[in-house]
């Protein structure tokens, strides 16, 4: 039997049991099917912005209720201000929910023969360039020679991260580039906000110079400095610019103003959850592309190492514990020469950067620290940010390396580094799962494919053939998709699946079968008539998803014209 034209069952979520009846047809090909998909892995890799996989209940609650804090803006009476940046967590990160984002923020100083000065006195370093009112808001004070444009980085996997341990990341620092291969990075040892007295330090890990070391130090540090919510780990305000009278006159909630919510948590925790329990983002084709070689052979790999595992502590999640990721960074504090953004924080000196994360890096718009490299195709913005790590420091030779290369080896290299982040059946890469993919996959079926050919997108099991092992794994991946599994023939294969495999006419590419009957759009209680009990229905979910009837993945009033022009019986 040729199972990539072979049919297969559909099914509903992650369960592969087969359903109680099967056509005869049906019958020929389900068991050798199910035969060569219990040795496949056809397990999709989550999209950017999921959970954790493995997750305990408590600890997915605990990601939901974060994720809705980490969505909510703050309010003056709840804290926010004085001076701010942004009034909540998602407005920076939002690319996807707790990714990159464009927001930029600025440091100032002053430069004292070569060497970067704070100014307490007058609110450095970082400038918070909102406020609850006119008289609060901050300026960069005329006395600063130096202000650096910061982008928001990512907080995907930040549990992850943390969980690697100290160990591991100083293991590769080299101060004084004892192999002479130009590259010396180094640990940015710090102390956690959260840390006891006598605790040792932490190897820095988050941030642009590494000057985190806990995910819960990030929640607290950026909540006053960002949003200006005083917490237990940061109780006091900063004052506008330094003036403690101003901030009298500004701020009238007693801090610290973060508290804590029924269940004993405060905000800080809250959003330490969610970005605890983030998942790492997708790589595909996950067995990796020769574009890899490329990139190890420029010299990127030094810094940007590929694979960490975690630690293996029995306190650990067993979610978080002892797993392999693939974030492409060393966490490593480098001279990165003129790309330096000229600001001293704690250990880190001018020149000095930790190693950015490159995983989802397909999404990062604008990309450097500065966000120069900005707009524009992925190759075009990638290419920019690559050369911008010379002529000098210590990416000089990878940027020199990367300059030289053929143009073949070139558009490898950046072939793969649009992996980073992509979702297994996103062929046309707008980070959508749809029609448009599963016409895409169907151009591919039966074909032989490789991990640097297109098709390798849609070879979930990474077999060398897209076929129907990867078509069932699409029926349960699309979106903004009415029914995936609807089987209009009653034959016992999704319809989805007689499509790709050739046997339901589909001429329109709507993903209805043309014999198939014309659904009955906003009839939500499949009664055959849209009426009022369907419209209360649409009203009720009104700016969610779930009265959504034009697969824009929101209830509006696109939706509510669909529904009233499908009004009446659907017979």
């Amino acid at each position: 039997m040729d199972i990539a034209r072979c049919h297969f069952v559909s099914f509903a979520g992650p369960s592969l049991e087969p359903p109680m009846q099967y056509s005869p047809l049906a019958l020929a090909c389900v068991m050798p099917l199910l035969s060569t998909l219990a040795m496949a892995d056809v397990t999709l890799q989550p999209k950017a912005g999921a959970p954790l996989e493995g997750l305990s209940l408590s600890q997915m609650e605990a990601f939901t209720i974060g994720s809705l804090s980490y969505q909510t803006p703050l309010t003056i009476a709840t804290g926010l201000g004085p001076a701010f940046n942004k009034g909540g967590c998602m407005s920076c990160h939002a690319n996807p929910l707790g990714g990159w984002g464009a927001i930029a923020v600025t440091r100032f100083g002053m430069d004292e023969k070569g060497e970067f000065v704070d100014i307490p006195e007058l609110g450095g370093s970082l400038l918070q360039a909102e406020a609850i009112s006119q008289a609060c808001r901050e300026v960069i004070p005329p006395e600063a020679t130096v202000t650096a444009t910061r982008i928001t980085n990512s907080s995907l996997a930040f549990g992850m991260i943390e969980a690697i341990p100290d160990a591991s990341i100083s293991t590769n620092e080299d101060p004084t580039d004892s192999n002479l291969d130009g590259i010396s990075g180094r640990v940015h040892w710090v102390l956690p906000l959260e840390a006891t007295a006598g605790s040792p330090l932490r190897a820095g890990r988050f941030g642009w110079k590494a000057q985190v070391a806990t995910v819960l130090t990030f929640s607290g540090d950026a909540s006053r400095n960002e949003m200006g919510l005083t917490n237990r780990l940061v109780p006091t305000e900063t004052a506008p610019n330094g003036d403690e009278l101003l901030l009298s006159q500004c701020d009238s909630v007693a801090d610290p103003e973060d508290f804590a919510d029924v269940n004993g948590k405060h905000f800080i925790d809250r959003v330490t959850d969610f970005q605890r329990y983030l998942g790492p983002p997708p790589q595909t084709p996950k067995s990796g592309m020769s574009g890899e070689s490329v990139f190890n052979a420029a010299g990127c790999a030094s810094c940007h190492i590929a694979s960490w595992t975690t630690a293996n502590s029995k306190g650990l999640e067993s979610a978080l514990r002892n797993k392999t990721i693939r974030p492409y960074s060393d966490f490593l504090l480098h001279d990165m020469g003129t790309l330096g953004d000229g600001v001293q924080q704690g250990d880190a000196t001018e020149q000095e950067f930790r190693t950015p994360t490159l995983w989802n890096l397909r999404s990062r718009d604008p990309m450097l620290h500065n966000g120069t490299a900005a707009g524009g195709l992925f190759a075009d913005r990638v290419s920019s940010a690559i050369l911008a790590h010379g002529p000098f420091g210590e990416g000089a030779a990878s940027a020199a390396a990367f300059e030289a290369l053929s143009a073949s080896d070139k558009s490898s290299l950046i072939t793969f580094l649009d992996s980073l982040g992509r979702a297994e059946f996103d062929f046309d890469g707008d980070g959508v799962r749809d029609l448009e993919d599963f016409t895409l996959l169907r151009s591919y079926a039966g074909t032989s494919t490789n991990p640097n050919l297109p098709g390798a997108v849609g070879d979930v099991d990474q077999n060398g053939i897209v076929n129907a092992i990867d078509a069932m794994a699409f029926v349960g991946a699309i979106e903004n998709f009415e029914d995936p599994t609807r089987d209009c023939n009653s034959n016992g294969i999704a319809d989805l699946v007689d499509i790709f495999n050739g046997t339901m006419p589909d001429a329109d590419g709507d993903g209805r079968g043309d014999n198939c009957p014309t659904p009955c759009v906003g009839d939500f209680n499949s009664d055959g008539t849209v009426d009022a009990s369907d419209l209360a229905t649409l009203l009720n979910a009104w700016g969610t998803a779930g009265g959504d009837l034009n697969a824009d993945a929101t209830t509006d009033a696109a939706d509510l014209a669909v529904l009233l022009n499908g009004w009446g019986s659907c017979t």
